[in-house]
């Protein structure tokens, strides 16, 4: 008898965090939205094109280099003109705001010199960005998420237990 219990229990447990699963991802795969700035290297004083989809309201644009801009609802791009006083050979953050989701593309400024390469400093790779699953991560849909798991497992961990003190006595 009581291996029927504990084996109850555990696929209570299994179907709790079965059931939870799909949420998450379909939350990753809701979202569908993107953003890029073409060209992705622009000269002081030149023009951007800011493309964004995947938003069903306005976006708005905002960076140190220009000043905000907003795709109006319905549309996928914008255009921005680079302030002529941005730093030659600098990296700009470009941030895209959707509602809850944003994204972030970076923006270089033309006319810069390449750093030197020293043999003693090896080159440390790309940075990629937030994008992917961490794009739009919820920090507070985590912790409810956690939460619903482990009152399942503790409800059907006390089920069981009370049930098995309630047979011996």
């Amino acid at each position: 008898m009581r291996a029927i219990r504990v084996t109850s229990a555990a696929l209570l447990g299994a179907a709790a965090l079965a059931l939870t699963a799909p949420a998450a991802r379909a939350y990753e795969d809701d979202s569908g939205f993107w953003a890029r700035v073409l060209p992705a290297t622009v000269a002081p004083g030149g023009r951007v094109t800011l493309h964004a989809s995947g938003c069903e309201q306005s976006v708005t644009v905002a960076s140190a280099v220009f000043d905000t801009v907003t795709i109006p609802r319905g549309r996928t791009t914008a255009r921005a003109t680079v302030d002529r006083d941005a730093r030659p050979g600098g990296v700009y953050e470009v941030s895209f705001y959707c509602g809850t989701f944003w994204q972030s593309v970076d923006l270089t400024i033309a006319g810069g010199r390449p750093a030197p390469v020293r043999p003693d400093h090896p080159h440390k790779g790309v940075h990629a960005g937030g994008g992917g699953s961490f794009a739009g991560l919820n920090l507070k849909e985590l912790a409810l998420g956690a939460a619903l798991v482990t009152g399942a497992l503790g409800t059907a961990y006390h089920l069981s237990r009370r049930r098995t003190d309630e047979d011996g006595a």
